[in-house]
C-alpha cells in the first residue's frame, strides 16, 4: 500500500529559540538599523553614510592609495566610490586574490518619484512639480502621503547644493492630491494600475502668490524661496537630482515591538547588514567584499549599477595596489569568488495568501531567506543557483547557528522579479540570492521583522567568515 507523503517539518519562529543574550544584540542592532533607514533615504545619502562608518572603521579611500602609489597587503581595508551613488568595500585577504573573494552585494536605491528637469508649473493658484516615477510602484499607494524633497541641486560653476525639505519636526512636508470619494464613480470603475495616472503623479508645494506679480505668482513666490534658502534659480533644476520620498522616521512596528516599519526596506536592510557584517569581520582568509549598487529598481542600468564595470575595475585596481594584477588572474579572481546577492523575498501575508505557495514562501520571523532562483514564469531571467553552493552554505549557516529558510518569489506564473545576482554569475562565480522577508514590498512604508534583520547580520558575517 502505498504511504502518503509527509510535509516537510515547518520552520517556527525564531523568537521561540533566543535567550537574553540574543535579544540584546537584536535590539542594538534594530535601534542603529532604524537610525541607517532615517537618515539614508536615497543613494547618495547612503553612500555617504557607509563611507563615515567605513572610514572610522579604519578604511581607507582607494583613489588616494592609487594616487601616492601606495601599496595593499592583507589586512588592509579601502573603498571606492562610484558617482556618490554606489560604494565598495574590501578588506584584503591572507590568501591570493587570484583565489577568489567573499563578496555581499545589495542595492541602495528604491521606489520613488524623481522631479522632472522643467518641473515648476502653477495651475488654478497652486505650484506644483512634476515627477516621474522611479522603479516598480502602485501610484495609487503615493497620493494624500507626507512626502520630503531630498537631493542635490549642482549649480553651472560647480557648486552643488544638498536638499532635505520634509524631515525635520518643523519642517513643511508635500503630497499629491487625489480626488475625493463623492466625486470618485469614474476613477473608482478603473482598473488599480489605471486607477492614478503616471503624470498626475504631481507635488503639490505652495499656494501663496508673490505681490505684484500678475502671472504665475504663485510658481514666482516658490522660486522666491528656493532662491534665499538655496541660491537656486529655476533653471537649476536641469542639473539637479531631487526625490521625493515619504516624510518621516523608520519606527517600530505592533505592541510587541517586534517589527519595523519604513521606506526603503527594498533593500536598504540588506545593505544595512552587509555593511555591518563587513566591519565586524576581521582579517579573513580570503578577501572580504561589501558592494552596495544603485538602480537595481531599473534593471541595473547606467554606470552606477551593477550592469557598469565599476566593480570589475576596482577589482582591477586592488589587484594592481596588491601586487597581482594582470589579465587572466583578475579573470580568475571573479570566477572564483563566492556571492550572497543580498537582496530581499516576499514576506508571507495571510491577507493575500492567494498569491503564494505556503511550502515555498518567505515567512516573518523565520529567518534569513535563500532564494534558490527569482525571474519570472519559466525562472525567465534567474541565476538558479548550484546544488553544490546551496550545500556549503547550509554548512555554513547550521555550523554558525544562523537561523534560515528557503523561498521562491510567489507562486508560479503569478508574478516575479530579479536581483542582481544574474550579472555577477556571468563572471563564473558561485552566487545566490540571500535576504530578509518584507511585506508590503514596494510600498511607501515597508515591513521587516527585527529577528530577521538580526539572522540576515548573522548569516553575512558568517559567509564572510567561513566561505
Amino acid at each position: 500500500m502505498m504511504k502518503e507523503a509527509k510535509e516537510a517539518p515547518e520552520k517556527k519562529s525564531v523568537w521561540e529559540k533566543y535567550d537574553k543574550k540574543d535579544l540584546e544584540k537584536l535590539e542594538k542592532i534594530s535601534k542603529k538599523y532604524i537610525k541607517f533607514l532615517s537618515d539614508c533615504k536615497t543613494e547618495r545619502e547612503c553612500t555617504l553614510e557607509v563611507v563615515r562608518q567605513a572610514e572610522e572603521a579604519g578604511y581607507r579611500n582607494l583613489d588616494e592609495i592609487i594616487e601616492t602609489g601606495g601599496a595593499l597587503k592583507a589586512g588592509d581595508k579601502v573603498y571606492a566610490v562610484c558617482m556618490k551613488k554606489a560604494v565598495a568595500l574590501f578588506c584584503i585577504g591572507k590568501r591570493p586574490l587570484e583565489e577568489g573573494m567573499n563578496i555581499l552585494g545589495a542595492h541602495i536605491d528604491s521606489p520613488r518619484l524623481d522631479i522632472k528637469q522643467n518641473p515648476l508649473y502653477e495651475d488654478s493658484d497652486m505650484a506644483y512639480l512634476d515627477t516621474h516615477y522611479y522603479g516598480g510602484i502602485k501610484k495609487y499607494q503615493w497620493v494624500t502621503l507626507p512626502l520630503a524633497i531630498h537631493g542635490v541641486v549642482v549649480k553651472k560653476d560647480g557648486t552643488a547644493c544638498t536638499v532635505c525639505v520634509g524631515e525635520k519636526k518643523d519642517d513643511p512636508v508635500f503630497c499629491v492630491s487625489d480626488i475625493l470619494i463623492h466625486l470618485a464613480g469614474e476613477q473608482m470603475e478603473k482598473k488599480a494600475g489605471k486607477a492614478v495616472d503616471g503624470e498626475a503623479l504631481d507635488v503639490l508645494i505652495g499656494s501663496i502668490p508673490l505681490k505684484d506679480k500678475e502671472k504665475d505668482a504663485v510658481k514666482k513666490g516658490v522660486l522666491e524661496i528656493l532662491k534665499k534658502e538655496y541660491g537656486m534659480e529655476e533653471d537649476d533644476f536641469i542639473s539637479a537630482e531631487l526625490e521625493v520620498v515619504p516624510a518621516g522616521a523608520a519606527r517600530e512596528l505592533g505592541f510587541d515591538r517586534s517589527m519595523i516599519l519604513s521606506y526603503g526596506q527594498d533593500d536598504r536592510v540588506c545593505a544595512y547588514t552587509s555593511l555591518d557584517a563587513m566591519l565586524e569581520v576581521g582579517e579573513p582568509e580570503k578577501t572580504s567584499c561589501c558592494l552596495l549598487v544603485d538602480k537595481e529598481e531599473i534593471g541595473s542600468v547606467g554606470a552606477t549599477g551593477m550592469q557598469s564595470h565599476f566593480f570589475e575595475n576596482t577589482v582591477a585596481e586592488i589587484m594592481d595596489r596588491a601586487g597581482e594584477y594582470n589579465e587572466l588572474k583578475l579573470r580568475r579572481c571573479l570566477r572564483n569568488s563566492r556571492m550572497l546577492s543580498s537582496d530581499v523575498n516576499a514576506g508571507f501575508d495571510p491577507l493575500y495568501a492567494s498569491a503564494f505557495e505556503k511550502k515555498n514562501a518567505s515567512y516573518c520571523g523565520r529567518g534569513v531567506v535563500f532564494s534558490k532562483f527569482t525571474g519570472s514564469r519559466g525562472k525567465s531571467g534567474s541565476n538558479d543557483a548550484n546544488a553544490e553552493y546551496l550545500a556549503a552554505l547550509r554548512k555554513i549557516m547550521d555550523d554558525n547557528k544562523v537561523n534560515y529558510q528557503t523561498a521562491e518569489l510567489g507562486k508560479v506564473d503569478v508574478g516575479g522579479g530579479g536581483t542582481i545576482a544574474y550579472i555577477l554569475s556571468l563572471y563564473g562565480m558561485e552566487v545566490i540570492d540571500c535576504g530578509v522577508a518584507v511585506l508590503s514590498m514596494h510600498a511607501p512604508w515597508e515591513v521587516t521583522s527585527k529577528a530577521d534583520v538580526y539572522e540576515a547580520q548573522k548569516c553575512y558575517v558568517a559567509f564572510l567568515k567561513d566561505a
